[in-house]
């Protein structure tokens, strides 16, 4: 059944304020449904908060966007954190972020779980066998989206290029990538501003009526949004306090070289380079889960990424498969142990990479509004772009490899997943098929097809 959009409000006078039990309700069901990647999260939460339920206006709503791309990590949970926060303080962004992935960490431990209890049935290999080929559809699709936005010319071009060479020929570390890019677009935007303007969130439509919000463009400031050196100072006291306090005793209790101290370090590190969303960040995942501390293979890897793209929340949400399938195979507390080391292990990566995210919003939030339509992050936002989506395009390849020749180029390729792969960026490019459709008729498809051989 359709559901009925709300009564739209055209008086002066803006809609009640949402109660925290109501907001709770609403943060619930969104980490519920929010599929779609963080296009498709924060098209959500706009419809919703602004289109329907009037909670914030168009532009408070933009702006808080904006903040959110420019900072490293998810961008769709950030902001629902930070609308969080602007409806119902602290309390309200911890609410909305923690619901934004709540429902995504238990439902991907527990397929997990399954995955490594049942992956090594027919019918299981055979539906993965058809998800594969979408997923490096999905991941292409995306780097041309992105570069379809962001490459207007040619010296952006020339840095996306670059990055693909630096980390595919290279082998350059991604945190080296991402940093050189955002320095070049800082000097770029000084030297060539009209090359590095790129906007980060559409425009609103000025012909849109205009409809009163709680939180309106020129709502009076609330409390909590008073920014104080002093606020600024308590949380990252605490932030940094609870971060230390969890990997101290993973320190104390399992050593310096145990897999999850190794884990709480190493999500950190992504939690801090993951500009550009999640299929940038990626490749850093990769490589420091499959070649540097071999947690999971590369097969595994794809895998994870599909699971993470059929369920809701982040697509970030891929480091709780990585943590568990690491947890499970590393086998830290004993043979006998594996389930509590794999849960151990996706809890921790859940952790160490959504912390800061809580942070960056919390402490900076107040700050951010106090200078609305005076942020100047667009030059080096638009040189990480850049990058990111020659970055993008070597995952791609990788992917690719590993799916078209799984026993190697010196074997025949698998034509029947090229021929999927070519149909599914062709459902995505062309008719906008949906990722939870598409991926549900490639799984089918591919079952059918594996099954029948």
């Amino acid at each position: 059944m359709t559901q009925e959009r709300e009564p739209q409000h055209h008086s002066s006078a803006p809609p009640p304020a949402p109660g925290r039990a109501e907001a709770f309700r609403y943060w619930l069901k969104l980490g519920l449904v929010s599929f779609g990647g963080a296009a498709g999260q924060i098209g959500m939460m706009h419809d919703e908060l602004v289109e329907r339920r009037h909670w914030v206006s168009e532009k408070r709503f933009l702006h808080a966007l904006n903040y959110s791309m420019v900072l490293p990590g998810p961008e769709a949970q950030q902001l629902a954190t930070y609308l969080g926060w602007l409806l119902h303080g602290t309390l309200g962004g911890l609410m909305a972020g923690l619901l934004f992935i709540l429902p995504s960490l238990l439902l991907i431990t527990g397929l997990s779980w399954v995955y490594l209890s049942f992956g090594d049935v027919a019918a299981v290999e055979a539906v993965f066998y058809g998800i594969k080929p979408a997923v490096v559809a999905i991941i292409v699709y995306a780097g041309w989206r992105i570069g379809g936005r962001v490459l207007n010319n040619g010296l952006l071009w020339i840095m996306a290029i670059a990055a693909f060479l630096a980390i595919f020929a290279l082998n350059i570390p991604f945190p080296y990538i991402i940093i050189a890019a955002g320095m070049l677009g800082w000097l770029g935007s000084r030297i060539w501003p009209q090359r590095f303007q790129t906007g980060t969130a559409p425009a609103a439509d000025e012909d849109r009526p205009r409809h009163p919000a709680v939180v309106d463009d020129d709502t009076p400031p609330a409390p909590w949004m008073q920014f104080r050196w002093s606020r600024v100072v308590r949380f990252l006291v605490v932030g940094l306090g609870l971060w230390a306090a969890v990997f101290g005793a993973l320190l104390l209790v399992f050593g310096w070289d145990a897999t999850l101290t190794r884990m709480g370090q190493f999500f950190t590190q992504t939690a801090l380079v993951t500009f550009g969303g999640a299929y940038a960040v990626l490749p850093y995942v990769y490589q420091g889960g499959v070649e540097t501390y071999g947690w999971l293979s590369p097969a595994q890897m794809i895998d994870g990424i599909a699971l993470g793209e059929a369920t809701p929340g982040p697509l970030i949400m891929v480091v709780t498969f990585v943590g568990f399938i690491g947890g499970w195979t590393q086998a830290f507390l004993g043979p006998d142990q594996v389930l509590l080391a794999a849960l151990l292990g996706a809890l921790v990566a859940t952790f160490f990479t959504f912390l800061p995210s809580f942070l960056f919003i919390l402490a900076g939030a107040p700050l951010v509004e106090r200078t609305r339509g005076d942020l100047h992050f667009t030059g080096p936002l638009t040189g990480i772009t850049a990058a990111v989506v020659g970055v993008i395009a070597n995952l791609a390849v990788f992917f690719a490899w590993h799916v078209l020749w799984p026993q190697g180029f010196e074997a025949a390729p698998d034509v029947f997943s090229a021929l999927l792969g070519i149909a599914a960026f062709i459902a995505l490019a062309r008719f906008r098929v949906g990722i939870i459709p598409l991926i549900l008729a490639c799984a089918a498809l591919g079952a059918g097809f594996r099954l029948a051989l």
